[in-house]
This record gives C-alpha cells, sequence and structure tokens, in this order.
C-alpha cells in the first residue's frame, strides 16, 4: 500500500529549524519547559479513521533511536493538537486520544536533551492517517510496537524535522 503525502503546520516547530526551549526536557541535566508542540494536518486520505502523532531522535546514541512522543487513536474529525496535548495524564487530548510510553519512561512528551557535545539531532514530528479507529495499545506500550502498528495501518503521513544541539 502506498501511504499518501499529507500537509502539517507547527506554529511551535518550523521544518529544519531549531527547536525552542519549550519542547526541550526539564530534567537529565537539561531546562526546557517540556512542551509537546502545537500540530495541525490537512489532506488526510479517503479512509482515515484515525491519526496517530510521533516525535522521534534517529540520532540518539542508543542504536535505535530515541521515542519523545507517541500518541494513537486521535479520532478521524480531529486536525489538530494544542501546545502542551501531551502532558501526563492526557487532559488536553481528543477522547479516545493514548499516549504510549516514551524512552524517558512515562506515557507523556518527553522534550529534547541530547547529550552535550553531539551534533544537533534530528527531532521528526510525524502525523499519521490510519485505516483503522483504534490501535490495541494503550500507555504502556513501547515506542517501537507503537511505530510497529502504526506503519502497519498507515494511509498517510506527513513530517516536520526540527533541531536541538546543546
Amino acid at each position: 500500500m502506498q501511504i499518501q503525502a499529507m500537509d502539517i503546520v507547527s506554529a511551535d516547530m518550523q521544518d529544519g529549524k531549531a527547536l525552542q526551549q519549550a519542547q526541550v526536557f526539564n530534567s537529565f541535566g537539561c531546562n526546557g519547559d517540556n512542551l509537546s508542540p502545537q500540530i495541525a494536518w490537512s489532506k488526510a486520505p479517503q479512509g482515515t479513521k484515525s491519526f496517530a502523532i510521533t516525535m522521534y531522535d534517529p540520532d540518539a546514541p542508543t542504536g535505535s533511536g530515541w521515542w519523545h512522543w507517541t500518541v494513537i487513536n486521535v479520532p478521524a474529525g480531529v486536525n489538530m493538537l494544542p501546545t502542551g496535548a501531551g502532558q501526563a495524564g492526557g487532559a488536553n487530548l481528543p477522547p479516545g486520544a493514548v499516549m504510549g510510553r516514551t524512552d524517558f519512561g512515562a506515557a507523556a512528551f518527553g522534550g529534547a536533551c541530547p547529550p552535550v557535545g553531539d551534533q544537533p539531532h534530528r527531532y521528526q514530528l510525524t502525523v499519521w492517517a490510519l485505516d483503522t479507529e483504534q490501535l490495541p495499545l494503550n500507555q504502556d506500550s513501547s515506542g517501537a510496537l507503537v511505530g510497529y502498528m502504526i506503519r502497519a495501518h498507515a494511509l498517510g503521513q506527513a513530517s516536520l524535522t526540527a533541531r536541538y544541539g546543546r
């Protein structure tokens, strides 16, 4: 199945630009606001039944990257999430949406915090259009499992990639 291109915009992230302090983690030696970015999307493919959002750092020195945020089961009628929607507990998420466990160990947004001295890392924020209303996952699901299930059901996607180093 061919994954169709969608459109994505964010008031908090710009493609190819540096992340703002608002999207930087507030621990592990980093001093940011740890707020998930605002995100809006359009041009979902026909047959879209839900959306998922991921934020991933492929440059993390782990051998497997770093999952900063996963959100699944966003209803098909939703086309944006506000700044801070990724706070623990999910109060700012649409009804039915679920956050998976990040590599920080929590079901919440975890901002950028690359090792000191590394080249700036890439932070890929992606919205996925899915062919199912719900993925059978919960807040304990790892980023790798969420990513696997998203790709098995993806109809469309759009991404922004920002950079951050310290």
